[in-house]
Formats: C-alpha cells, sequence, structure tokens
C-alpha cells in the first residue's frame, strides 16, 4: 500500500533537513535497503515496539514496521498559486500525496531571511502557516473555476452530476473565506475528482530550538493555531544528529534534551494515524511484519495487502489479538485458551491483530 505525506513549508524554515534526516533512518536503511525511492522520496518506518515482542516467540530472523512515505516538496512562496517560484511543479507534487505536513519555522537564526527581513527576532509561525494555506486555497480556486463551467455543464444531461456541482460551489464559497475543506461539512467524495488540496488531511511541524522542546507554554500556544490538526515538536537539527547516531548515543542525546523519542519517531506515527491507517501483524521464523490496512477494511481486503491472490480466494483467517499472544507465550498455548479464533470475510479488521489467511489458489 503506497501512501505518501508530502512536507510543504516556506523557504528557510528547516524543511531540507528534517527531510534529510529522515531518509538517514537507520533502522529503515538497514529493512528497506532502497529507503529513498527518489531523490526526493523517504520511506520512514512506523515504530512498534510489537515487533519485537512477536519476534521473541517465533525467533524472527528480522523486523519489518509499517512504513509512512514522506516527499520533499520544494519550498513555498507567496505568489506560488500564480506560478512565483516552483509555482506548478510544487502543486502537482502535492497533488500525488496522500496528507500534507506543514513545517513551520519557530526557532531564532540572524541568517535566515523572511519575506526580505534579516532578523532572528521576525518569527510569525501564524503569518508562515496562513500563507501556505492561502495560497493552496487559491490554487484550489482556480482549479474549481476552470472545471465548475463543464460540471454544468453535465449536470444538464447526466442529472446525477447536480449534486457534484453544488458540492463543487459549496467548496468554492468556503475557499474565498480563506478555509480549508478539509473538516468543513463539503461533500468531499463528491468533488474527489478534482484532487483538491485543502480537501488532504494536514499535519503541522513546528522546528524549533532545541532549548524551547520542553517549553509547554510554547507547545500550547502553537497547537492553539492549527487545532484540531495534529501539531508535531522537534528541532530538525538534532535530528539530523540523532539520525547520525548509533542507537546508545542517540538515546543518551534524547535523554540529555528531556525527550523519549526522536520527532521523527513521532511524526511517523501520527502521520500513519491522520492518513487513518492501522497495522495487523504476522510472524514466522524469516520476518515479524507489519501491514498497513486503512481502518475498517475486511479480513479479505486485508489479505490482498500481501498478495492480490489471497483477497481472491480467500477462505478465512486465523486471527489472535497481540495481548492475548503474548500473554499465552506461543500460538500453540493461545489455541489451548481458546483466543484463537477463525474469521470470514465479514470480519472488519482491528488493530494489532496477529493473522494467518487461508486461501486457495
Amino acid at each position: 500500500m503506497s501512501l505518501s505525506i508530502g512536507i510543504v513549508g516556506l523557504p528557510n524554515v528547516g524543511k531540507s533537513t528534517l527531510f534529510n534526516a529522515l531518509t538517514k533512518n537507520n533502522v529503515l536503511a538497514a529493512n528497506y535497503p532502497f529507503a529513498t525511492i527518489e531523490p526526493n522520496i523517504g520511506v520512514v518506518g512506523v515504530p512498534d515496539p510489537r515487533l519485537a515482542q512477536l519476534a521473541q516467540i517465533y525467533s524472527s530472523e528480522k523486523l519489518l514496521p509499517a512504513a509512512v512515505s514522506f516527499v520533499d516538496i520544494a519550498g513555498i512562496v507567496k505568489g506560488a498559486s500564480e506560478g512565483a517560484g516552483l509555482g506548478n511543479k510544487f502543486l502537482a507534487n502535492i497533488r500525488e500525496t496522500d496528507a500534507i505536513c506543514q513545517v513551520i519555522r519557530v526557532f531564532t537564526d540572524e541568517n535566515v531571511t523572511r519575506e526580505g527581513e534579516r532578523t532572528a527576532a521576525f518569527v510569525d509561525p501564524a503569518s508562515d502557516i496562513e500563507v501556505i494555506n492561502t495560497e493552496l486555497a487559491l490554487a484550489d480556486l482556480q482549479t474549481i473555476e476552470k472545471a465548475l463551467p463543464r460540471l454544468e455543464k453535465e449536470a444538464r444531461v447526466q442529472k446525477e452530476k447536480a449534486a457534484v456541482v453544488e458540492a463543487v460551489k459549496q467548496a468554492q464559497v468556503i475557499l474565498n473565506e480563506g478555509k480549508l475543506l478539509i473538516g468543513s461539512k463539503v461533500d468531499l467524495a463528491a468533488i474527489a475528482e478534482l484532487q483538491l488540496m485543502t480537501t488532504k488531511p494536514f499535519l503541522y511541524v513546528f522546528n524549533v530550538d532545541a532549548s524551547e522542546l520542553n517549553d509547554q507554554a510554547l507547545r500550547a500556544k502553537l497547537q492553539a493555531l492549527v487545532a484540531p490538526a495534529e501539531a508535531i515538536f522537534l528541532d530538525a537539527k538534532t535530528e539530523a544528529e540523532l539520525a547520525e547516531l548509533d542507537d546508545a548515543d542517540a538515546l543518551e542525546l534524547l535523554k540529555e534534551i528531556g525527550m523519549e523519542e526522536p520527532g521523527l519517531a513521532t511524526l511517523a506515527r501520527v502521520g500513519f494515524e491522520t492518513l487513518g491507517l492501522q497495522t495487523y501483524l504476522t510472524a514466522g521464523p524469516k520476518e515479524a511484519r507489519a501491514w498497513t490496512i486503512h481502518k475498517g477494511d475486511t479480513a479479505p481486503v486485508a489479505a490482498g495487502v500481501i498478495h492480490t491472490d489471497f483477497q481472491k480466494g480467500f477462505i478465512k483467517a486465523e486471527i489472535v489479538a497481540f495481548d492475548d499472544l503474548i500473554e499465552a507465550g506461543s500460538m500453540t498455548e493461545a489455541r489451548a485458551r481458546g483466543k484463537v479464533r477463525m474469521e470470514g470475510k465479514e470480519y472488519v479488521m482491528a488493530d494489532g491483530d496477529v493473522v494467518e489467511f487461508r486461501f486457495n489458489v
């Protein structure tokens, strides 16, 4: 399942530093040899301590976590929707992603220029967020203005198109108010064909100075700017340093700055949740693996993630909840305790299900 999050931001906000740290993730490099698929795409593992526990039970040789792809998108500048900067290129790249991650500068640096002003004190997260959201909204308005005449013409012949036209007009009103479509009352499914960028889930990364990582008052203030969207707080320079260290040294640095895990791990996990994803688990001597599915997926759909033949020939799924398996210590004991069950085509997968599929070839 290929799902991606586009990393966007104004120039000089630390976006490239963050992306470089993402692509140097040592754990992922070991498990995914081609972690950098293209120069601007990096694959990041979603931290999952359950895999290590499964590996102990099954003596698995390697661990394969679920993954999220992050796409480094060219810096957005004011006027990008009109072609400023890389204009259309960045817009096309964003349209191809499943969610948008905005990187916002909170750190101070006298060498960073913002809108022609060179001053360490000139940091304005709210303004930066507004610039990006405005450019995305303006680009979506342009898309609507081009598509609406065609849709109205089609609706005169295809009556079912009337609902699409109505939803597009509602979206146009909201965008003209400077608001995002995600979270609005517009029927987003009806306008999906337009690939509007502000319909995508958003998450926000605030790039702060290392000394402010644990400033709870600052966190609350910044979180309020983007609520109810998720906010992640990190220092991109520290993340880049952590990516270069071995596990022991990285843990020591984290303790020094009062963090429990790298910000990149938090970003991967939050990104996974923002996309509405969950995992089920498989294990054996070769590997313990987390497979990515959408919340609400049925057992046959989950089987199809491994191979399409599994979905086509699906018979049953042998399932045990992860906690029940760990408590039992083995599948044999879990079966003896009545914790293992056979589920059919209608079963909706739960996060952490440990599964073995039965299917016809």
